[in-house]
């Protein structure tokens, strides 16, 4: 494989800045202090839907809501009308569309929040919908309280720690081979092929031709 040397140094951004805005989901509410951090400190902030009672519950306001109204309490319904944006398009969920409300506004270094637990079948399709944010030209990572999911294509770099656990989930590129982890890459087929990685240094390296996520552990 021919290696790239120029690095994407998207992901080292996008791994340790701070976000532009951050979307909360209607999954699980965070409890872990790096995303419960990121959703105090974040300049701007959209709610999906019931994730936006969650958030006021707990004393906050969020800049926007969004969806499709179907799982927001009616008192906060009435009483945040002036902020609520009702998208009712059932071809994309509410985490795609707080995505694309936020491109609109300009806003493109995205962290995601809230957007795992409750039921599985939204899990996958949350993550699996960072690849098609990421064709947006959106910067985007999601938090969960026990890690990040970072879309990626061709060669990246990324900070890390010795003996940090890592996992790469292919979708569909070719050529994948690792720098600075325990075990050694391949053209994964299926999404438990490249989980319970390990990094061996202050940072490690996916040489690779295509699209994958890359799951950093806390």
């Amino acid at each position: 494989m021919k290696e790239n040397n120029n690095k994407n140094s998207v992901e080292l951004c996008v791994l340790c800045g701070e976000p532009e805005a951050v979307i909360l989901a209607n999954g699980d509410y965070p409890t872990h202090p790096r995303p419960l951090q990121i959703l105090a400190n974040a300049p701007y902030i959209v709610c999906c839907d019931g994730g936006a009672d969650a958030y006021i519950d707990r004393g906050n306001v969020p800049d926007v809501i969004i969806g499709d109204g179907d799982s927001l309490s009616e008192e906060n319904r009435r009483k945040y009308s002036h902020i609520l944006h009702c998208v009712s398009d059932q071809e994309t969920n509410d985490q795609t569309k707080a995505v694309n409300f936020l491109l609109s506004q300009g806003k493109r270094n995205i962290a995601i929040v809230g957007a795992t637990g409750k039921r599985e079948d939204h899990t996958l399709g949350n993550i699996s919908l960072l690849i098609d944010y990421m064709h947006t030209g959106a910067h985007v990572r999601m938090l969960t309280d026990y890690g990040i999911f970072i879309p990626c294509h061709d060669t990246c770099s990324f900070p890390s720690q010795p003996g940090q656990q890592i996992s790469i989930i292919n979708f569909g590129a070719h050529n994948l081979r690792g720098e600075g982890l325990v075990y050694p890459l391949s053209d994964f087929t299926n999404w438990w092929q490249g989980t319970l990685n390990e990094s061996t240094g202050t940072e490690f390296t996916i040489y690779a031709e295509g699209e994958y996520l890359v799951v950093i552990n806390y």
